[in-house]
């Protein structure tokens, strides 16, 4: 296992599923890590943190707010001038049955909008310049519901509009860091058995732990590129997703 001594990574929605994977295995790979999560307490982490001293901040982070994120920026920034990579993870799927003929729940869509995709921006704007000090790397787990190429839902909406506008932003974002050597990177997880909608789903073709080691795959295979648009990728096979 490769060790990245003296490098350091920030992950929002660290306190369960995908998020609290990604969390052990960047610490599992040296990282000093900052995992932000809505849950306070998490045994899961703090038993990485009592085999890993000193190397897992965790904090308490809802990146569907303002005040919020600026805590936790300036937590980081207060143990580190540097991050060597940003994973923003956090999201909410909302309602997924109805669809245009149906009555929509429009303060629900824009509450899963403002964490799915304002969230995102959200964390990049309060910690642009730690990132670009250090390995000026962000990954946004998208998804292929944020693709219009491959749109075949009738319903979803606060989820898939929420993905999509993380996609736009994401290059906007990415426009700007490459000006400097940075860049973004979009990855589509696959399928997770997680609690994201807020119940246990157990029909997922992967456990956190895998998409999580998928992430670091392709992280680990795209994330040095720098190209005129952030890769959009599968996590399981590295296939670029049409936007």
């Amino acid at each position: 296992m490769n060790m990245n001594v003296n490098k350091s990574a920030c992950v929002t929605g660290a306190d369960r599923g995908i998020g609290l994977a990604l969390s052990q295995a960047l610490l599992l790979k040296g990282y000093t890590v900052f995992a932000g999560g809505i849950q306070q307490d998490n045994m899961e982490l703090d038993a990485f943190a009592a085999a890993c001293p000193g190397r897992l901040h965790r904090f308490v982070l809802d990146v569907g707010s303002d005040s919020s994120v600026r805590q936790a920026a300036e937590l980081i920034r207060s143990c580190t001038d540097r991050l060597d990579l940003l994973i923003n993870n956090a999201a909410i799927l909302g309602d997924t049955k109805n669809t245009i003929v149906d009555e929509l729940d429009f303060e629900e869509i824009q509450r899963v909008y403002n964490v799915s995709a304002l969230g995102a921006v959200r964390m990049c704007n309060a910690l642009i310049m730690p990132v670009m000090n250090g390995g000026k790397l962000i990954v946004n787990i998208s998804s292929e519901a944020g693709s219009i190429g491959n749109s075949f839902r009738d319903s979803w909406f606060g989820y898939c509009m929420a993905k999509s506008a993380l996609n736009m932003g994401s290059t906007l974002i990415h426009n700007r860091m490459r000006k400097d050597g940075g860049r973004v990177l979009l990855i589509h997880p696959g399928w997770v058995k997680t609690r994201m909608s807020g119940v246990w789903n157990d029909a997922g073709t992967y456990t956190p732990e895998e998409a999580a080691a998928n992430i670091m795959k392709r992280i680990g295979e795209f994330g040095e590129q720098i190209q005129p648009l952030p890769m959009y990728v599968e996590a399981d096979t590295g296939n670029v997703l049409p936007w």
